[in-house]
């Protein structure tokens, strides 16, 4: 279980938390993967995720991949969570430095796994430092963006089933940057 850093209520209701811990941990419906349009999970947290979820996360993605093609920057899927204790993994796909529109990009594909939880009825969903990692997004970029997302995606769509979304973050300076634009509105 993470340590609760901050905890914002918004207008409808839903909570927006920031934490510190082990995503794989969490109790929630369900976690976001950080992933690649491959559904790949070679490394960082999507490595952690896959390793957790044994082989039928990675499965299950594949045939996605094969019957889709590879999913687009700014999109997310949901699959099994395998051996994890959750209801399903949603892998969301940022965009990588230099891919431009980076923090547009970051928010639609967060957008997107808030989408696909909320069409399964799921209540709580934690999701990882997405992009900041190896596709270099600057971490003041990610940052506005894991807010913006969230505010933005409630603003659109306050009946959602999700009530509580929790950013779980490693230590470093992202965490600090997180909560200053969480208290910057």
């Amino acid at each position: 279980m993470s340590t609760i850093l901050r905890e914002k209520t918004l207008a409808g209701g839903q909570k927006l938390q920031i934490a510190q811990g082990d995503i794989t941990t969490e109790q929630v419906d369900a976690i976001v993967n950080a992933a690649n349009g491959e559904l790949a999970h070679g490394g960082g947290v999507a490595a952690a995720i896959a390793r957790a979820a044994g082989s039928a996360l990675e499965d299950e993605g594949d045939r996605i991949v094969a019957q889709r093609g590879p999913i687009p920057t700014g999109d997310a899927v949901a699959t099994t969570a395998g051996r994890l204790p959750f209801e399903g993994v949603v892998h969301a796909v940022g965009p990588r430095l230099g891919q431009g529109d980076e923090e547009r990009r970051l928010v639609a594909a967060l957008a997107s796994a808030f989408a696909r939880a909320s069409e399964r009825g799921w209540a709580s969903i934690a999701f990882p430092a997405v992009s900041s990692g190896i596709f270099a997004v600057p971490l003041d970029v990610c940052a506005r963006a894991y807010v913006r997302a969230v505010r933005e995606f409630f603003a659109v769509r306050p009946e959602s089933s999700l009530r509580r979304v929790r950013l779980v973050l490693v230590r470093g300076p992202l965490v600090d940057l997180v909560r200053s634009e969480l208290g910057e509105a």
